[in-house]
């Protein structure tokens, strides 16, 4: 499995914390979850697979929580792992990271996750907004699936959803 970001830390414990994201796509827009924590990200909607619960569910609670989506996976693009500092659990993790290409099929609520919310970006620009490098290249490779898209694109200027 491909690994972005830094190597494990030595001598400290990476917890495994398995995630499952979503690249949603809305004709020719892809819908992101911004973070407006401090020191937080843009980033594709989803999170942690909690115990009890299939990738798949926690991808279609995650979306919701952040953006107030519901969503339909189309396709399974790959998974990748990075190791971080997880601040809002206190522990080190090494992230197994789930991606799906998904279809965006109704805004429902509105996100329950504090301080996030949905935007909605052209998918050309996408790639250069989100936060995490491996995201970046799962997001390129599901763009690729869905309609031969190119990873050269400009920053991104977000709107909201």
């Amino acid at each position: 499995m491909r690994r972005f970001g830094d190597w494990p830390r030595p001598g400290v414990r990476h917890r495994i914390r398995p995630g499952a994201y979503g690249v949603v796509v809305r004709g020719g827009e892809v819908l992101l979850a911004l973070n407006e924590s401090p020191g937080e990200e843009v980033a594709l909607p989803g999170g942690g697979i909690d115990p009890g619960e299939s990738p798949l569910q926690a991808l279609h609670r995650e979306a919701l929580e952040e953006t107030g989506w519901r969503i339909r996976p189309l396709r399974r693009v790959g998974a990748y792992r990075r190791f971080t500092y997880m601040p809002e659990y206190g522990f080190h993790a090494e992230k197994i990271c789930h991606v799906w290409l998904c279809a965006a099929v109704r805004r429902v609520a509105e996100p329950t996750e504090p301080d996030h919310r949905p935007v909605w970006a052209a998918a050309e620009m996408a790639a250069a907004a989100l936060s995490i490098e491996g995201e970046r290249a799962l997001f390129a490779e599901a763009m690729r699936l869905a309609h031969g898209y190119s990873a050269a694109a400009p920053r991104l200027a977000v709107s909201a959803a």
